[in-house]
């Protein structure tokens, strides 16, 4: 989907499919693109499992625990109850990975010759990316270094978080004013208003204002879903009362179900449960993430799109000097590298310390390499600007 704008408010338009060349890529610059990739938009979702006497289907149940398994991050290796052995194991398996994956460290020369005379523009996911995942989705509190350095990179580049959690839980964790908030996957952002720009007749983006008194564009594609959202909520907390470690956690236009401390025999009971409920709902649907499975509204709408709509905020979508840069963790964050990768002339940046299929283009192992390529890209800005000073001012003395 691109975002063209009128002169009244952005129009959804069907995209135009873009050739290898149109995305501008030196060939020497290009990474390794994997052969195939399981992160279609169709494979996000999981199908309602068939129910029989009220128990799952065993074929549904080994397939979608399957599914959760994969898609959960695995534990850290602990060097007291495995062989050496497996330890390499693992890392050669990860360094192969990371021949068509490269680490966005390793290849920022890389990276900053493509966005030299560029203006970059920063997508960052919260959870695995800028704070560490933690047990308990309340404690998932990012360290004052990397504040400091998500202010920094705010302070020199538009600089926007896009996740799962609703708006204002992430702006509570996070605590800056600097950047643009998307919560909900998406589904709620907080954007900026131009002189140029009207809000006009758009019948889900308004004018209205932040928390300071600033004028912004609050867009919510589901809005129309807040009951249903809120009474899906109270029902899943209701249905999940009895079942130890299960948090529902409501993101104001999706309600996620967190397993990470549930007994794992009890996984193909929550699914049934969750599913079981959303059943009674055609229009939500079920996807899943790391040990979370998150009731959503069906429309066409998620991390990407909300990239290009930020983008079209940021009136940044018509521009050719403009590198956009996500970096995220999660499969939700698959559709934001899809349409980067495809549609726009940016890089993915996929956080991992384990191999994993991705529309990403460069890797990065685990929030604390995401604070130091933050910081890497602030003293490259701040390098250029001041090479450019120097030359205006040799052109100064010159004339």
């Amino acid at each position: 989907m691109d975002l063209k704008s009128n002169h009244n408010s952005p129009v959804l338009t069907d995209p135009a499919s873009l050739s290898k060349s149109r995305l501008g890529l030196p060939s020497n610059m290009t990474p390794c693109s994997p052969a195939a990739l399981p992160f279609s938009s169709s494979g996000l979702y999981l199908t309602f499992p068939k129910i029989l006497n009220c128990k799952l289907h065993n074929a549904h149940v080994n397939g979608w625990l399957d599914a959760i398994i994969v898609s959960s991050p695995r534990k850290k290796l602990n060097k007291d109850l495995i062989s050496e052995c497996q330890l390499d194991d693992n890392d050669a398996a990860y360094q192969t990975w990371m021949i068509n994956y490269p680490s966005a460290l390793n290849s920022f020369h890389l990276i900053t010759s493509y966005a030299k005379c560029k203006t970059v523009a920063l997508f960052l996911d919260y959870d695995g990316t800028l704070s560490p995942i933690v047990d308990n989705p309340d404690h998932a509190f990012m360290s004052s270094a990397m504040r400091a350095a998500v202010r920094e990179a705010a302070n020199h580049f538009p600089t926007a978080i896009i996740s799962g959690r609703s708006r204002d839980k992430v702006h509570e964790f996070v605590k800056l004013s600097e950047l643009y908030y998307a919560g909900s996957h998406g589904m709620d952002i907080m954007g900026p208003i131009r002189i140029s720009e009207s809000v006009g007749d758009h019948p889900v983006c308004i004018k209205t204002t932040d928390s300071k008194g600033k004028e912004v564009h609050l867009f919510q594609p589901a809005r129309e879903f807040l009951p249903m959202i809120n009474e899906v909520y109270k029902s899943l907390i209701e249905i999940t009362s009895n079942i130890i470690g299960v948090k529902v956690e409501n993101n104001k236009f999706c309600v996620s179900v967190h397993y990470r401390n549930v007994d794992k025999r009890m996984w193909d009971e929550v699914g049934l449960r969750v599913f079981g409920l959303i059943k009674g709902f055609p229009r939500l649907r079920v996807t899943h993430g790391r040990k979370v499975l998150e009731v959503r509204p069906v429309i066409d709408w998620n991390k990407g799109k909300a990239v290009e709509f930020l983008l079209e905020s940021l009136q940044l979508s018509q521009r050719n000097d403009v590198l956009p840069i996500y970096v995220g963790d999660d499969r939700t964050d698959e559709d934001a590298f899809k349409v980067l990768r495809e549609r726009i002339h940016g890089f993915g940046i996929l956080v991992s310390n384990v191999p994993k299929e991705t529309n990403a283009y460069y890797s990065l192992r685990d929030p604390s390499e995401v604070q130091e390529f933050l910081k890497s890209l602030v003293r490259w800005k701040k390098f250029t600007a001041s090479q450019t000073e120097d030359y205006n001012i040799d052109l100064m003395c010159i004339g």
